[in-house]
């Protein structure tokens, strides 16, 4: 599975207070299910929640919540685009003393896998793969073309 350290990775990168201390951002795979049918090959898809948990975050809720949207956008976009899992990723936090919140968000995640038999029969290759590209305007070679977010005239993230 390449999507939890994918989202853990970006997370850290744009999130300056995550990138100081990106041990406060646990990761934790919930409720997985490998997906697969007695058709032709071994092909599968991996379906679980990502539990993302931030402990003792200071930072503003926007400078997570909206770097995971461009992520989503580029890794999971029939989260945003399909009505019918909208609403399916969810949040809790609990507010702690001096302006600190222990953050928890469960994101719904697939990933397909192919394998094919390799040429000459000693084997089988297996291919993750990427998410159909969505050419909303928002990304340039699959790199998201946004490059900062700001909240009040303050920069909360970068990338």
């Amino acid at each position: 599975m390449y999507k939890p350290a994918s989202l853990r990775n970006f997370l850290t990168t744009v999130n300056p207070e995550l990138g100081r201390d990106p041990d406060r951002l646990l990761v934790f795979i919930d409720d997985g299910q490998l997906l697969s049918t007695l058709a032709p090959g071994l092909s599968f898809e991996y379906a679980y929640t990502l539990h993302l948990v931030l402990t003792d975050y200071a930072g503003h809720p926007d400078a997570v919540m909206a770097p995971l949207l461009v992520w989503l956008r580029q890794h999971q976009p029939e989260l945003l685009a399909n009505p019918d899992v909208r609403g399916k990723i969810t949040f809790e936090a609990d507010l702690l003393a001096n302006d600190k919140v222990d953050l928890s968000i469960r994101v719904p995640l697939t990933e397909r896998v192919g394998v094919h038999p390799r040429s000459g029969g000693d084997g089988f290759d297996l291919t993750h793969y990427q998410e159909p590209v969505v050419d909303d305007g928002l990304a340039q070679d699959g790199v998201p073309a946004i490059q900062e977010l700001w909240l009040n005239g303050q920069r909360i993230a970068h990338w």
